[in-house]
Protein backbone atom coordinates (compact mmCIF):
# COMPACT_ATOMS: atom_id res chain seq x y z
CA UNK A 1 0.00 0.00 0.00
CA UNK A 2 1.45 3.29 -1.03
CA UNK A 3 1.38 6.07 1.67
CA UNK A 4 -0.89 9.12 1.20
CA UNK A 5 0.74 12.01 3.87
CA UNK A 6 2.84 14.54 2.34
CA UNK A 7 6.27 13.59 4.07
CA UNK A 8 9.71 13.92 2.59
CA UNK A 9 11.69 10.79 3.75
CA UNK A 10 15.75 10.73 3.36
CA UNK A 11 15.92 7.95 0.92
CA UNK A 12 19.29 6.17 -0.29
CA UNK A 13 19.98 3.56 -3.32
CA UNK A 14 20.92 0.24 -1.89
CA UNK A 15 21.07 -2.32 -4.47
CA UNK A 16 21.58 -6.03 -3.11
CA UNK A 17 24.64 -7.89 -4.05
CA UNK A 18 22.45 -10.17 -5.66
CA UNK A 19 21.16 -7.98 -8.06
CA UNK A 20 24.42 -7.14 -9.30
CA UNK A 21 25.25 -10.64 -9.30
CA UNK A 22 22.53 -11.45 -11.64
CA UNK A 23 22.97 -8.53 -13.96
CA UNK A 24 26.63 -9.75 -14.30
CA UNK A 25 25.56 -13.78 -15.03
CA UNK A 26 23.11 -12.12 -17.84
CA UNK A 27 25.89 -10.40 -19.60
CA UNK A 28 27.83 -13.22 -19.05
CA UNK A 29 25.16 -15.48 -21.07
CA UNK A 30 23.43 -13.01 -23.66
CA UNK A 31 22.64 -14.69 -26.66
CA UNK A 32 23.87 -12.21 -29.62
CA UNK A 33 21.72 -11.90 -32.54
CA UNK A 34 23.61 -12.20 -36.24
CA UNK A 35 26.22 -8.92 -37.13
CA UNK A 36 24.11 -6.75 -38.98
CA UNK A 37 24.14 -7.24 -43.13
CA UNK A 38 25.23 -3.36 -43.11
CA UNK A 39 28.66 -4.04 -41.78
CA UNK A 40 31.50 -2.47 -43.68
CA UNK A 41 29.05 0.33 -45.09
CA UNK A 42 28.79 4.03 -45.44
CA UNK A 43 26.01 3.78 -43.19
CA UNK A 44 26.81 0.34 -40.27
CA UNK A 45 24.11 2.02 -38.08
CA UNK A 46 21.18 2.22 -40.20
CA UNK A 47 19.69 -1.42 -39.23
CA UNK A 48 20.69 0.08 -35.02
CA UNK A 49 23.53 -0.04 -32.77
CA UNK A 50 26.42 -2.74 -34.46
CA UNK A 51 26.73 -6.44 -32.99
CA UNK A 52 30.87 -5.14 -32.31
CA UNK A 53 30.04 -1.83 -30.63
CA UNK A 54 27.06 -3.47 -28.66
CA UNK A 55 29.46 -6.58 -27.49
CA UNK A 56 32.40 -4.16 -26.32
CA UNK A 57 30.08 -1.92 -24.24
CA UNK A 58 28.37 -5.06 -22.76
CA UNK A 59 31.94 -6.38 -22.19
CA UNK A 60 32.93 -3.31 -20.34
CA UNK A 61 29.82 -3.79 -18.79
CA UNK A 62 30.82 -6.76 -16.89
CA UNK A 63 34.44 -6.82 -16.98
CA UNK A 64 34.92 -2.50 -15.65
CA UNK A 65 31.96 -1.08 -14.72
CA UNK A 66 31.55 -0.35 -10.60
CA UNK A 67 27.89 0.51 -10.02
CA UNK A 68 29.11 1.21 -6.08
CA UNK A 69 30.96 4.00 -7.09
CA UNK A 70 27.97 5.71 -8.81
CA UNK A 71 26.26 4.36 -5.95
CA UNK A 72 28.25 6.36 -3.55
CA UNK A 73 28.13 9.13 -5.83
CA UNK A 74 24.30 9.16 -5.66
CA UNK A 75 24.28 9.01 -1.66
CA UNK A 76 26.70 12.19 -1.40
CA UNK A 77 23.77 14.08 -2.70
CA UNK A 78 20.62 14.40 -0.42
CA UNK A 79 17.79 12.26 -2.14
CA UNK A 80 14.59 12.24 -0.96
CA UNK A 81 10.85 10.68 -1.57
CA UNK A 82 7.54 11.95 -1.03
CA UNK A 83 3.98 10.76 -1.81
CA UNK A 84 2.35 13.16 -4.43
CA UNK A 85 -0.71 12.60 -5.64
CA UNK A 86 -0.95 9.50 -4.86
CA UNK A 87 2.28 8.67 -6.20
CA UNK A 88 5.81 8.08 -4.79
CA UNK A 89 8.30 10.82 -6.32
CA UNK A 90 12.01 10.65 -5.72
CA UNK A 91 13.99 13.74 -6.12
CA UNK A 92 17.47 15.15 -5.45
CA UNK A 93 17.45 18.51 -3.37
CA UNK A 94 20.56 20.24 -3.60
CA UNK A 95 20.58 24.07 -1.72
CA UNK A 96 23.01 26.38 -2.48
CA UNK A 97 24.49 28.03 0.26
CA UNK A 98 24.28 31.30 -1.26
CA UNK A 99 21.26 33.60 0.26
CA UNK A 100 19.71 35.14 -3.00
CA UNK A 101 20.03 31.31 -4.63
CA UNK A 102 17.13 30.85 -6.71
CA UNK A 103 15.18 27.60 -6.25
CA UNK A 104 14.80 25.23 -9.74
CA UNK A 105 13.26 21.99 -10.86
CA UNK A 106 15.19 20.22 -13.58
CA UNK A 107 13.61 17.38 -14.91
CA UNK A 108 14.73 14.90 -17.35
CA UNK A 109 13.75 13.00 -20.03
CA UNK A 110 13.53 9.38 -22.17
CA UNK A 111 16.12 7.98 -22.34
CA UNK A 112 17.58 9.62 -19.49
CA UNK A 113 17.75 9.62 -15.53
CA UNK A 114 18.82 11.88 -13.07
CA UNK A 115 22.57 11.06 -13.85
CA UNK A 116 22.45 13.59 -16.88
CA UNK A 117 22.67 16.21 -14.07
CA UNK A 118 25.61 15.15 -11.47
CA UNK A 119 28.19 17.02 -13.44
CA UNK A 120 25.81 20.52 -12.91
CA UNK A 121 25.05 20.27 -9.93
CA UNK A 122 28.10 21.57 -8.26
CA UNK A 123 28.19 25.01 -10.86
CA UNK A 124 24.81 26.02 -10.45
CA UNK A 125 24.33 25.41 -6.75
CA UNK A 126 28.25 27.08 -5.57
CA UNK A 127 29.19 29.01 -8.84
CA UNK A 128 31.79 30.81 -6.84
CA UNK A 129 33.63 27.65 -5.96
CA UNK A 130 33.59 26.96 -10.02
CA UNK A 131 34.68 29.63 -11.26
CA UNK A 132 31.34 31.55 -11.66
CA UNK A 133 29.44 34.42 -9.76
CA UNK A 134 27.75 33.72 -6.60
CA UNK A 135 24.67 35.54 -7.35
CA UNK A 136 23.48 33.14 -10.17
CA UNK A 137 23.14 30.10 -7.53
CA UNK A 138 20.68 27.96 -7.52
CA UNK A 139 18.58 25.81 -5.18
CA UNK A 140 18.14 22.78 -6.91
CA UNK A 141 15.35 19.72 -7.41
CA UNK A 142 15.58 17.19 -9.74
CA UNK A 143 13.09 14.55 -9.71
CA UNK A 144 12.89 11.41 -11.30
CA UNK A 145 9.91 11.12 -14.14
CA UNK A 146 7.09 8.84 -12.56
CA UNK A 147 7.54 5.21 -13.63
CA UNK A 148 11.65 6.36 -13.64
CA UNK A 149 14.25 4.62 -11.23
CA UNK A 150 13.06 5.43 -8.00
CA UNK A 151 10.01 7.21 -8.11
CA UNK A 152 6.86 4.83 -8.32
CA UNK A 153 5.32 3.21 -11.04
CA UNK A 154 1.60 4.41 -11.87
CA UNK A 155 -0.51 1.61 -11.73
CA UNK A 156 -3.32 3.02 -13.83
CA UNK A 157 -3.21 5.72 -16.74
CA UNK A 158 -3.38 9.02 -16.44
CA UNK A 159 -0.20 10.20 -15.41
CA UNK A 160 0.79 12.35 -18.60
CA UNK A 161 2.37 15.49 -19.39
CA UNK A 162 0.00 17.93 -17.10
CA UNK A 163 -0.43 15.50 -14.53
CA UNK A 164 3.32 15.42 -13.69
CA UNK A 165 3.37 19.46 -13.84
CA UNK A 166 0.82 19.85 -11.38
CA UNK A 167 2.92 17.30 -9.13
CA UNK A 168 6.31 19.45 -10.07
CA UNK A 169 4.48 22.39 -9.14
CA UNK A 170 3.17 20.43 -5.55
CA UNK A 171 6.91 19.36 -5.21
CA UNK A 172 8.10 22.66 -5.24
CA UNK A 173 5.59 24.36 -2.52
CA UNK A 174 5.72 21.35 -0.29
CA UNK A 175 10.05 21.63 -0.17
CA UNK A 176 9.17 25.90 0.95
CA UNK A 177 9.38 27.42 -2.48
CA UNK A 178 7.02 30.10 -3.46
CA UNK A 179 8.63 31.22 -6.75
CA UNK A 180 10.81 28.97 -8.62
CA UNK A 181 12.26 28.36 -11.93
CA UNK A 182 11.76 25.19 -14.28
CA UNK A 183 14.30 23.81 -17.03
CA UNK A 184 13.70 20.81 -18.94
CA UNK A 185 14.87 18.91 -22.30
CA UNK A 186 12.92 15.69 -24.12
CA UNK A 187 10.07 15.13 -21.99
CA UNK A 188 11.21 17.32 -19.24
CA UNK A 189 10.83 20.16 -21.80
CA UNK A 190 7.25 19.79 -22.23
CA UNK A 191 7.08 19.10 -18.57
CA UNK A 192 8.42 22.59 -18.02
CA UNK A 193 6.47 24.23 -20.68
CA UNK A 194 2.89 22.92 -19.46
CA UNK A 195 4.16 24.58 -15.97
CA UNK A 196 4.30 27.73 -18.10
CA UNK A 197 1.02 27.18 -19.26
CA UNK A 198 -0.51 26.42 -16.38
CA UNK A 199 0.85 26.40 -13.19
CA UNK A 200 1.94 30.25 -13.45
CA UNK A 201 1.56 32.19 -9.93
CA UNK A 202 4.77 30.79 -8.41
CA UNK A 203 6.93 30.32 -11.91
CA UNK A 204 9.40 32.97 -12.67
CA UNK A 205 10.40 31.57 -16.08
CA UNK A 206 11.50 28.83 -17.89
CA UNK A 207 14.46 27.40 -19.70
CA UNK A 208 14.46 24.36 -22.45
CA UNK A 209 17.07 22.92 -24.33
CA UNK A 210 14.90 21.36 -26.99
CA UNK A 211 11.64 23.76 -26.99
CA UNK A 212 8.72 22.21 -29.10
CA UNK A 213 7.80 24.70 -31.45
CA UNK A 214 5.72 24.18 -34.77
CA UNK A 215 7.37 26.05 -37.75
CA UNK A 216 5.15 29.33 -38.32
CA UNK A 217 3.48 28.45 -41.87
CA UNK A 218 4.00 31.80 -42.88
CA UNK A 219 7.51 31.46 -42.70
CA UNK A 220 7.67 28.25 -44.74
CA UNK A 221 8.32 30.55 -48.31
CA UNK A 222 10.67 32.70 -46.87
CA UNK A 223 13.01 29.93 -45.14
CA UNK A 224 16.29 30.56 -43.89
CA UNK A 225 19.02 27.99 -44.42
CA UNK A 226 19.17 26.90 -40.48
CA UNK A 227 15.43 26.52 -41.07
CA UNK A 228 15.45 24.48 -43.75
CA UNK A 229 18.17 22.11 -42.43
CA UNK A 230 16.26 21.90 -39.38
CA UNK A 231 13.61 20.61 -41.39
CA UNK A 232 15.69 18.16 -42.95
CA UNK A 233 16.73 16.65 -39.70
CA UNK A 234 13.66 16.43 -38.27
CA UNK A 235 12.63 14.91 -41.59
CA UNK A 236 15.08 12.18 -41.16
CA UNK A 237 14.22 11.73 -37.92
CA UNK A 238 10.57 10.89 -38.83
CA UNK A 239 11.77 8.79 -41.43
CA UNK A 240 14.70 6.61 -39.88
CA UNK A 241 15.04 7.45 -35.88
CA UNK A 242 11.37 7.74 -34.17
CA UNK A 243 9.92 3.63 -34.85
CA UNK A 244 11.16 3.49 -30.47
CA UNK A 245 8.48 6.32 -30.18
CA UNK A 246 6.05 4.61 -32.21
CA UNK A 247 6.56 1.52 -30.10
CA UNK A 248 6.41 3.16 -26.58
CA UNK A 249 3.09 5.02 -27.71
CA UNK A 250 1.21 2.29 -28.98
CA UNK A 251 2.75 -1.21 -27.45
CA UNK A 252 4.74 -0.25 -24.11
CA UNK A 253 4.15 -3.70 -22.49
CA UNK A 254 4.83 -5.57 -25.34
CA UNK A 255 8.16 -4.11 -25.45
CA UNK A 256 8.50 -4.01 -21.18
CA UNK A 257 8.93 -7.87 -21.66
CA UNK A 258 12.62 -7.91 -23.00
CA UNK A 259 13.95 -4.60 -21.74
CA UNK A 260 13.39 -6.31 -18.30
CA UNK A 261 14.75 -9.45 -18.83
CA UNK A 262 18.11 -8.68 -21.04
CA UNK A 263 19.97 -5.76 -20.01
CA UNK A 264 21.72 -6.22 -23.27
CA UNK A 265 18.51 -5.47 -24.93
CA UNK A 266 17.82 -2.73 -22.03
CA UNK A 267 20.90 -1.54 -22.99
CA UNK A 268 21.27 -1.20 -26.78
CA UNK A 269 17.65 0.25 -26.88
CA UNK A 270 18.90 3.28 -24.70
CA UNK A 271 22.65 3.26 -25.96
CA UNK A 272 21.24 3.63 -29.87
CA UNK A 273 19.94 6.47 -29.25
CA UNK A 274 23.26 8.17 -27.58
CA UNK A 275 24.51 7.76 -30.90
CA UNK A 276 21.66 9.13 -32.91
CA UNK A 277 20.91 11.90 -30.56
CA UNK A 278 24.75 13.21 -29.57
CA UNK A 279 27.53 15.18 -31.00
CA UNK A 280 29.95 12.81 -31.32
CA UNK A 281 32.48 11.64 -33.66
CA UNK A 282 31.80 8.39 -35.07
CA UNK A 283 30.43 6.27 -31.33
CA UNK A 284 28.42 7.63 -28.58
CA UNK A 285 31.16 7.29 -25.82
CA UNK A 286 33.06 10.05 -27.79
CA UNK A 287 29.98 12.40 -26.35
CA UNK A 288 29.57 10.68 -23.43
CA UNK A 289 31.60 7.94 -21.67
CA UNK A 290 31.21 4.71 -21.30
CA UNK A 291 30.67 4.68 -17.83
CA UNK A 292 28.62 7.40 -17.78
CA UNK A 293 26.16 5.50 -20.02
CA UNK A 294 25.78 2.69 -18.19
CA UNK A 295 25.10 5.10 -15.13
CA UNK A 296 22.17 5.60 -17.16
CA UNK A 297 21.37 2.48 -18.67
CA UNK A 298 21.74 0.94 -14.45
CA UNK A 299 19.05 3.49 -13.41
CA UNK A 300 16.31 1.63 -15.76
CA UNK A 301 17.93 -1.78 -15.38
CA UNK A 302 18.24 -1.74 -11.81
CA UNK A 303 14.48 -0.42 -11.27
CA UNK A 304 13.07 -2.45 -13.74
CA UNK A 305 12.04 0.57 -15.70
CA UNK A 306 11.78 -0.41 -19.16
CA UNK A 307 8.04 -0.35 -19.45
CA UNK A 308 7.07 2.11 -17.08
CA UNK A 309 9.23 4.85 -18.57
CA UNK A 310 7.66 3.87 -22.24
CA UNK A 311 4.49 4.31 -21.14
CA UNK A 312 4.90 7.96 -20.66
CA UNK A 313 4.60 7.92 -24.35
CA UNK A 314 1.18 6.07 -24.04
CA UNK A 315 -0.12 8.58 -21.97
CA UNK A 316 1.13 11.68 -23.83
CA UNK A 317 1.74 11.44 -27.37
CA UNK A 318 -2.08 11.56 -28.02
CA UNK A 319 -2.62 14.65 -26.47
CA UNK A 320 0.46 16.77 -27.08
CA UNK A 321 0.39 20.85 -25.90
CA UNK A 322 1.83 23.30 -27.53
CA UNK A 323 -0.10 26.32 -26.34
CA UNK A 324 1.27 29.67 -25.87
CA UNK A 325 3.38 30.00 -23.17
CA UNK A 326 3.38 33.56 -21.78
CA UNK A 327 6.30 33.10 -18.66
CA UNK A 328 9.67 34.42 -19.56
CA UNK A 329 11.35 31.73 -21.55
CA UNK A 330 14.91 31.18 -22.40
CA UNK A 331 15.83 28.42 -24.91
CA UNK A 332 19.44 27.30 -26.08
CA UNK A 333 19.67 25.16 -29.10
CA UNK A 334 22.01 22.62 -29.16
CA UNK A 335 23.54 21.35 -33.06
CA UNK A 336 22.70 17.34 -32.74
CA UNK A 337 19.15 18.07 -31.04
CA UNK A 338 16.15 16.23 -32.59
CA UNK A 339 14.79 19.53 -33.31
CA UNK A 340 16.00 22.70 -33.23
CA UNK A 341 13.53 25.67 -33.65
CA UNK A 342 14.42 28.98 -34.81
CA UNK A 343 14.19 32.24 -33.07
CA UNK A 344 11.58 33.47 -34.71
CA UNK A 345 9.48 30.56 -34.79
CA UNK A 346 10.16 30.28 -30.91
CA UNK A 347 8.40 33.50 -30.65
CA UNK A 348 5.56 32.86 -31.88
CA UNK A 349 5.03 30.09 -28.84
CA UNK A 350 6.89 32.46 -26.51
CA UNK A 351 6.11 35.90 -26.99
CA UNK A 352 8.51 36.72 -23.98
CA UNK A 353 11.48 34.97 -24.86
CA UNK A 354 14.06 36.35 -22.53
CA UNK A 355 16.83 34.53 -23.81
CA UNK A 356 17.77 32.70 -27.54
CA UNK A 357 21.10 30.77 -28.33
CA UNK A 358 22.10 28.71 -30.43
CA UNK A 359 25.21 26.85 -29.55
CA UNK A 360 28.02 25.41 -31.58
CA UNK A 361 28.65 21.50 -30.18
CA UNK A 362 26.57 19.63 -27.92
CA UNK A 363 23.23 17.33 -28.59
CA UNK A 364 20.21 16.68 -27.38
CA UNK A 365 21.58 15.12 -23.85
CA UNK A 366 23.24 18.70 -23.50
CA UNK A 367 23.93 18.31 -19.26
CA UNK A 368 25.43 14.93 -20.19
CA UNK A 369 27.53 15.91 -23.18
CA UNK A 370 28.16 19.96 -22.36
CA UNK A 371 27.67 20.31 -19.01
CA UNK A 372 30.18 23.73 -18.71
CA UNK A 373 27.95 25.12 -22.02
CA UNK A 374 25.04 23.72 -20.10
CA UNK A 375 25.18 25.84 -17.05
CA UNK A 376 26.40 28.77 -18.59
CA UNK A 377 23.21 28.75 -20.61
CA UNK A 378 20.92 28.52 -17.48
CA UNK A 379 22.96 31.10 -15.80
CA UNK A 380 22.45 33.32 -18.69
CA UNK A 381 18.41 32.56 -19.34
CA UNK A 382 17.94 32.95 -15.67
CA UNK A 383 19.57 36.16 -15.12
CA UNK A 384 17.05 37.39 -17.21
CA UNK A 385 14.38 36.31 -14.73
CA UNK A 386 15.15 36.50 -11.52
Amino acid sequence: MRAVSDEILPFRVEVPQEALDDLAARLRHARWPEQETVAGTDEPWQQGIPLHVAQELARHWVESYDWRATEARLNAIPQFRTVIDGLGIHFLHVRSPEEGALPLVLTHGWPGSVVEFLDVIGPLTRPGDHGGDPADAFHLVIPSLPGYAWSDKPDHTGWGIPRIAAAWEQLMLRLGYERFGAQGGDWGSMVTAHLGMDHTAHLAGIHLNMPIVLPDPETLETMTEAEANALAAFDHYQQWDNGYSTQQATRPQTLGYGLADSPVGQMAWIVEKFWAWTDHQGLPWDAVPKDRLLDNVMLYWLTNSGASSARLYWESFKNLDVREVTVPVGCSIFPREIFRTSRRWAEKRFPDLRHFNELDRGGHFAAFEQPGLFVEEIRAAFRTMR
